[in-house]
């Protein structure tokens, strides 16, 4: 669904097309901007001043759905809504051109049938009076309906603007015709009991995500179909349902984390870390390699998204690696490779998620994800160090003492982050949603001050970029969540839990079991939508059995995090190739032997319980 704007048309649709994205992009932008306001004085307020701001977290949940619907919409109007594309990129052109409409078509199916329920939703939240502000909560509510409004809008003129309009009409046709054909079996779905539960969670699932409709609309797709035509269930439900997946507070820490790791690599934060880094290793038979994993472990520890992590890292280390020989397959391999090894160090947004939707503390998250992946980067050292045995390093020149002291005092502020953030949370200074702000703010003044690296014209689109991601974000965990719902009425959760519990061998197939679930999750899923509809599913299971939430949590995390990377169909794969400007076909050997690497460490973290609760101290079992 990659559409920047409508390629063809007449001047007037283009025109409108333009005042439509400065019309969303703008508000959306401001409201990235008032959450770290808000947020930051929230924290400033009661660790400062010991005055609390009681109506701070009221305003930042109302302004959290707003980002999180026009981000959405921003995201629809660019085509960066989360999809499926390795099968859809194989097609010839011509059939690939029929499934981007089919998509688009697929998308619009389901945002009209929510618009009158959205539409509901909001006026019946007109009645709901906010306990700190005393507002009406249909202020907060009505960016549901307007959010989908301009998102048909964008839709329909995407449809309108496509030259083929044989193509357009026979994919909507398609499109309508099968949507006219399930409701003309409603009555049957009516009789198949929880066999509607196969059709719609697996089957209407796995045909959107094939065909590449974005996986947040495939979610509410499968969840609107079953509970309208095999329930009895009022449609405002899953409206209330996304609403509440959506503006849990947690989740802010989303938009705020994706903005810290693009203002880390346009301060130049992160090119000091990689520097010094490579200033001690990049002497030694494979050094940059060993940099390369050293980075992205630093750097995910701050910016928590896999993307940015990548982005911030390859450039900087790439042309010299491809300078000393590396191949482009292995770098594209190595790159992939570490953001699976890095899914655990704090603050992933998958540790966040997690806590969000099972409880599970987000700190004890935060301190549980470090060791296990230190034992994977380990792992990956070791195939580095098999590969590169015979590297030639005749023309390396070794970094002197003093230079490599230059280096760490340059990127001692930049390697202060991480540890700012961590101490933030440990301390009680801020939450774990407010932290990023410090992030935000403290990477700000490194840039303006230490390193006088603040490029002011980058700032709109970093803003209106982390809005469009955290839209795609939170609109799948929206979606996710009503589809968690559903599941949950049915009654599977239950069989679910009465299934896993009942394995023989206890907690041993249970994570086994838990492992390769996860993997096929990963790659079909991401991480996240998987996360929120299976993880308030099995985490009481774990419980129940004697797995630790914590260690349960880097188990299925990592197992995700190699489906995500994993080709031919891990989405994260094709990151790391449009990050590095690689072939996606360059690195498919190359990765074989980094994720088996990873496959072992999983397993040693699994058998190892202590390397994810060894520092929770007595709570752990």
């Amino acid at each position: 669904m990659r559409a920047a704007a409508p390629a063809s048309g007449p001047a007037w649709m283009r025109g409108l097309d333009t005042v439509l994205g400065l019309l969303i992009e703008i508000p959306a932008a401001l409201l990235v901007v008032a959450e770290i306001v808000v947020l930051f004085a929230g924290v400033v307020a009661r660790y400062v001043f010991h005055t609390p701001l009681v109506w701070s977290d009221e305003l930042a949940s109302i302004l959290f759905l707003w980002l999180a619907m026009l981000g959405a919409v921003v995201a629809f109007r660019r085509g960066e809504h989360m999809r499926m594309t390795a099968l859809v990129s194989r097609a010839p052109p011509a059939a690939r051109a029929f499934l981007d409409v089919v998509a688009m078509a697929g998308a619009l199916a389901f945002l009209l049938m929510i618009a009158m329920p959205g539409y509901e939703y909001a006026v019946e939240e007109q009645y709901v009076t906010t306990p700190a502000l005393e507002i009406s909560n249909i202020w907060r509510a009505a960016a549901l309906p307007v959010g989908t409004a301009l998102m048909i809008a964008i839709g329909l003129l995407r449809l309108a603007a496509r030259a083929r309009w044989r193509v357009t009409l026979g994919a909507v046709l398609l499109v309508a015709a099968i949507v006219a054909g399930m409701m003309a079996l409603q009555p049957v779905f009516a009789q198949l009991g929880n066999a509607n539960l196969v059709v719609f969670f697996v089957g209407v699932v796995a045909v959107c995500v094939f065909a590449g409709v974005p996986i947040a609309f495939c979610f509410g797709l499968a969840t609107f179909g079953y509970l309208a035509l095999s329930t009895g269930t009022p449609m405002m439900v899953v409206v209330g349902r996304m609403d509440e997946g959506m503006s849990h507070l947690i989740l802010l820490a989303v938009p705020m984390f994706v903005f810290l790791g693009v203002l880390i690599e346009m301060t130049g934060m992160a090119e000091r870390m990689v520097g010094f880094l490579a200033s001690l290793l990049g002497h030694v038979r494979g050094g940059l390699s060993y940099v390369l994993i050293g980075a992205m472990y630093l750097v995910s520890g701050i910016s928590g998204a896999k993307a940015a992590d990548m982005a911030a890292v390859a450039p900087v280390l790439f042309p010299e690696m491809r300078k000393r020989g590396a191949s482009e397959g292995d770098l594209v391999a190595l790159l992939s490779a570490t953001g699976a090894q890095t899914e655990t160090i704090p603050p992933s947004l998958v540790l966040i998620t997690i806590g969000s939707v099972t409880g599970v503390s987000i700190t004890a998250l935060f301190t549980g994800g470090l060791l296990p992946g230190v034992v994977l980067g380990l792992m990956l050292c070791f195939v580095v160090w098999r590969r590169s045995r015979h590297e030639d390093m005749s023309d390396v020149v070794r970094a002197t003492r003093p230079q490599i002291l230059r280096a760490l005092m340059i990127a001692l502020p930049a390697l202060a982050l991480p540890f700012v953030i961590r101490a933030a949370v440990v301390e009680g200074v801020a939450t774990a949603t407010e932290v990023s702000t410090i992030g935000i703010i403290y990477s700000a003044l490194v840039g303006l001050l230490v390193y006088r690296r603040f490029d002011w014209k980058r700032l709109w689109p970093m803003l209106v970029d982390t809005a469009s991601l955290s839209g795609a974000i939170l609109l799948i965990i929206g979606a996710a969540t009503g589809m968690a719902w559903a599941l949950t009425q049915s009654g599977f959760s239950h069989q679910l839990a009465d299934m896993m519990a009942g394995l023989p061998g206890g907690a041993v197939t249970f994570l086994a079991v838990s492992i390769v679930a996860f993997v096929i999750l990963g790659s079909v899923l991401e991480g996240i939508p998987a996360i929120v509809l299976f993880g308030p599913l099995l985490f009481p299971i774990a419980r129940q059995i004697g797995v630790h939430e914590v260690h349960y949590a880097m188990v299925v995390i990592l197992a995700m995090g190699i489906g995500l990377f994993a080709p031919p169909f891990g989405v994260g794969y094709y990151a790391a190739c449009a990050i590095g400007r690689v072939a996606p076909d360059r690195g498919m050997r190359a990765i074989v032997g980094y994720l088996v690497s990873i496959a072992i460490g999983l397993v040693v973290v699994a058998a190892i319980p202590w390397l994810s609760i060894g520092f929770l101290g007595k709570g752990a079992p």
